[in-house]
Formats: structure tokens, C-alpha cells, sequence
């Protein structure tokens, strides 16, 4: 399988006590051999200096939208123009598929900005998920069905270590609905990262327990 250059990767420690996940992006590969930039934590956003033998879990999203999963290991560092680290490379057989369930959708307000033409629109969900949301239009818009538009998403979740999380992504407009005097847009996600996915995955999580608790105390 060839990787097109700037493919985003998620990788997972599996040979530490402790498990980090680190994004990069293909720059190169040869063969059995990609080359990464320097790989960034996902939870402190700062550059992590990955020890030769060190073994992961590497996943990506192809062109299609497929998601994959190999295990890698570190092989060394190559100084070019850019500083790049060698990562082993699978055949085809040793490359697994991942097969995503369906996503769970919350019913929750969040704070949604669109970019769309160069005009600016602020909106609040009907509901979320990892694979889209739905949006409560309340004034006119210039997009319409199967429009592509530029998201900013506000998570603000509950836990004081999470704080806020932006999601930056593009998304298809699904179509227009009329529902209750209003008028609900569904949008799916077309460009979300693993990390934004999985910041939206868990903040859908929490909201539906904090749902769940609060229809216990009845």
C-alpha cells in the first residue's frame, strides 16, 4: 500500500507502561520505510523525540475514508531538510481494517462557528457526533444542500483537566429540515482527524452520562 505524502497518522505506545498517542504526517516513504516529521503529543501538544526500537500502533484514514491499523516500529532518524523519523512499514496483509460502529448522537447544546464564502455564522447544536451535527439555523444563510463549509466546534467539557477543545474540520451540508418551527441542518464531518474524532467521542460520552444521572434523580 502506498501512503500519499501529508497523511495524517495517529501513533500508540505499546512497548511503555504508560499509553501516549503522538500525530504526525507521511513525508516520504520507500518501500517497507516511511519517513514522519517529528511527531507531536496529542495531550500536551509538545514534540516527542521517539527512541529507536520503540514499537506503536500506527492508524490513518485513507482517501476513501477508511481507517487502518499497523503496528510500527522506530528504526532510526534521517537528517534532511526537515528532520524525519524512519518507521517500518507492513505489507498489505498485516494492515487491518478498522471497522467503525455507528456513531452515537447526543442531544446537547454546543457553540458552532461556520465559515462559508468568506461570511462568518455562529450557531448552537440540536445534537452531535463523531460524524456530524445538527445545527439550528435562525437566520439566513448563503450555503445549501451539499455545500461544503469550515467548522469550529467548542467542547466544553466538564472535567477541569479537558477544559475546552476547539474541533476544526469541514463538513457536507446534509439538507434543510423544518421541524417545530425551526429549522434544523444536519452536517457530516468530511475532514476530522483522529484526534478531534475521539475529543468528540469522548465529550458525546460525558454528556451522556451527565443525561443518564440527571434522569436518575428523578
Amino acid at each position: 500500500m502506498e501512503l500519499k505524502i501529508g497523511t495524517n497518522i495517529i501513533l500508540e505506545s505499546i512497548s511503555s507502561e504508560t499509553t501516549e498517542k503522538f500525530r504526525c504526517k507521511i513525508v516520504e516513504q520507500k518501500n517497507n520505510v516511511i519517513y514522519i516529521d517529528y511527531p507531536v503529543n496529542t495531550a500536551t501538544n509538545k514534540t516527542a523525540f521517539l527512541f529507536e526500537g520503540g514499537q506503536y500502533r500506527a492508524s490513518f484514514v485513507d482517501e476513501a475514508k477508511v481507517a487502518h491499523a499497523f503496528k510500527t516500529q522506530v528504526l532510526g532518524r534521517v537528517k534532511s531538510n526537515i528532520p524525519m523519523i524512519m518507521l517500518s512499514f507492513p505489507t498489505d496483509e498485516e494492515i487491518i481494517k478498522i471497522q467503525r460502529r455507528e456513531f452515537v448522537r447526543v442531544e446537547t447544546p454546543v457553540d458552532v462557528a461556520i465559515e462559508f464564502d468568506h461570511q462568518f455564522y455562529q450557531f448552537v447544536t440540536e445534537d452531535i457526533s463523531a460524524g456530524g451535527i445538527a445545527i439550528i439555523v435562525n437566520q439566513s444563510v448563503s450555503f445549501k444542500e451539499n455545500d461544503e463549509i469550515q467548522l469550529t466546534i467548542v467542547l466544553p467539557f466538564s472535567n477541569s483537566n479537558d477544559g475546552i477543545k476547539y474541533v476544526q474540520t469541514s463538513a457536507r451540508v446534509v439538507r434543510f429540515i423544518e421541524k417545530d418551527n425551526r429549522v434544523i441542518v444536519p452536517l457530516q464531518f468530511t475532514n476530522t482527524d483522529d484526534v478531534d474524532r475521539q475529543n468528540i467521542i469522548r465529550f458525546c460520552f460525558e454528556r451522556q452520562l451527565k443525561i443518564r444521572k440527571k434522569e436518575t434523580t428523578f
